[in-house]
C-alpha cells in the first residue's frame, strides 16, 4: 500500500515517469522514512495504470536511452489516493522491534558475540540519526509541515534507538544480559 500511496502522491504533483518517480524518492529521503520496496515501483505502476488510477499520457523518445512512459493520475486515481492516504491515517498496527524475540533469550547467548553486533548497530544508528538530523534542517525550507513533521518523527525515533542501543551495548559488553532484579538505568 505504501508504494501506490507514494507514486500517487507524487503523480498528485504532476505528470511523471518511473524514473523521476523513483528519483523524487531518493531526493526527498523516503526510503529512510516509509517502509516499501524500491524494487516495486514498476510493478506497482503497472497495477496501477491497469486498474485504471493512472494514465501513461507519452512516451519519451530519447536517443541512447530506453523509451520513458509518462504517467498521470486519473479521477479513479485521486480517489484511491485519497482512500490510501486517510487508511494510513487511521492505521494502528503496533511496530515491533526485530531484536525483541532475540531479546528474550539473549541471556543464553554468547554476551561477546552479542556486544560485537550491538556495537556494530550502534555505530550505524549514530550514523543514521546525523543524517537524519541533516535531513531535517536541510529540508526545512523546502518541503511542507506535514513532511516536516514525518521528518522530525524518524529523527527523535533515531535517537531513542540510538539510546536503547547503547545502554544495551554497555549491558552486553559488561556481560550483565543475564543479570536479574536490577532495573534498567538511564
Amino acid at each position: 500500500m505504501s508504494m501506490k500511496l507514494v507514486i500517487l502522491g507524487l503523480l498528485m504533483e504532476g505528470d511523471s515517469h518511473p524514473y523521476e518517480l523513483r528519483h523524487k524518492m531518493k531526493e526527498r529521503f523516503m526510503l529512510h522514512y516509509i517502509k516499501m520496496q524500491e524494487g516495486s515501483l514498476y510493478y506497482a505502476i503497472d497495477t496501477l495504470c491497469k486498474d485504471g488510477y493512472v494514465d501513461a499520457v507519452e512516451t519519451v523518445k530519447d536517443s541512447g536511452r530506453p523509451d520513458r512512459t509518462v504517467y498521470r493520475i486519473t479521477d479513479s486515481g485521486r480517489g484511491l489516493f485519497q482512500e490510501l492516504l486517510l487508511k494510513q491515517f487511521a492505521d494502528n498496527q503496533l511496530v515491533y522491534h526485530p531484536m525483541y524475540a532475540a531479546l528474550a533469550f539473549a541471556r543464553y547467548g554468547d554476551q561477546k558475540q552479542i556486544y560485537a553486533l550491538v556495537k556494530k548497530k550502534l555505530e550505524r544508528q549514530r550514523e543514521a540519526v546525523r543524517i537524519l538530523k541533516e535531513v531535517y534542517y536541510e529540508h526545512i525550507p523546502t518541503v511542507s509541515r506535514s513532511v516536516l513533521h514525518m521528518m522530525k518523527s524518524r529523527w527523535e525515533h533515531g535517537e531513542t534507538e540510538l539510546l536503547f542501543l547503547e545502554r544495551l551495548a554497555a549491558d552486553a559488553e559488561a556481560g550483565r544480559l543475564t543479570e536479574r532484579g536490577m532495573p534498567i538505568e538511564d
